[in-house]
């Protein structure tokens, strides 16, 4: 195996330029370093003035995303190796305005966030103590409460590419972690929001955002199994006399 690896980075620096641009870095080859690793080197030792985020290291906060060698990966788990004899092609997230060099403006996202309820509505006061929940119940809702909104799915996903009022995987998913927990009443509330236009049904079930997702959220499921219930409910007003749904 080389010694070194070359970093090839889209490099993008407003105050002095009007277009993307790609810089390459030769970086050390260690079986041990991720890309993550190999541009914090370029950062302390070879270019002070290259931008990414990162916090974690560990695929726990989802700072890091990128896209790698043409995929939306977390760098802190993408090893060099895997991408040996290189070069290694680093750029910022698809689908996002590019803020500098590998960062992405988020804006959309955090503005879209409330729109989803993304809390427990009660229907009653809160209890004297805690609120318990079966380990049953808790496995309902569980795998939608892994999400880590590292926006690798948004990047994924060719439906936000195009339109741009779409809620958004994530967001659907983290929907149906609240729908799904027994203490919580506001799902109807919340299918209202996610029927309109911009919500389930602009997914075309491509499956993308499921195969980026690191954490196995798989909100391309959680959008389907939504389209179900909003279908199911459907039915149900049409056929049911009011006040038995």
């Amino acid at each position: 195996m080389a010694d070194t690896i070359t970093l090839e980075v889209a490099r993008y620096r407003p105050e002095q330029e009007d277009e993307p641009t790609t810089q390459c870095y030769e970086i050390p080859m260690r079986r041990e370093w991720t890309v993550l690793d190999g541009l914090n080197h370029v950062k302390d030792r070879l270019d002070g003035t290259l931008s990414f985020r990162w916090s974690c290291r560990m695929g726990i906060c989802g700072s890091c995303g990128m896209t790698i060698d043409g995929d939306p990966v977390l760098a802190c788990e993408t090893f060099l190796t895997d991408h040996h004899p290189g070069p290694v092609r680093v750029e910022p997230l698809r689908n996002f305005p590019v803020i500098r060099d590998l960062v992405v403006e988020l804006t959309d996202f955090m503005a879209k966030l409330p729109h989803v309820m993304p809390w427990l509505v009660a229907d009653e006061p809160p209890p004297d103590t805690e609120y318990l929940q079966k380990p049953a119940e808790v496995d309902e809702y569980q795998q939608y409460s892994m999400c880590i909104n590292c926006m690798l799915c948004y990047a994924a996903c060719p439906v936000y590419g195009l339109e741009r009022d779409f809620l958004g995987p994530a967001l659907i998913a983290l929907a149906q972690r609240y729908n799904l927990d027994s203490r919580d009443h506001g799902d109807h509330d919340r299918l209202e929001i996610l029927s309109a236009p911009e919500g389930i049904w602009d997914c075309t079930f491509v499956g993308e955002c499921s195969r980026a997702c690191p954490k196995g959220v798989d909100p391309a499921g959680a959008i389907q199994r939504y389209k179900l219930e909003a279908a199911k409910r459907t039915v149900r007003s049409l056929l049911l006399p009011r006040g038995r749904r």
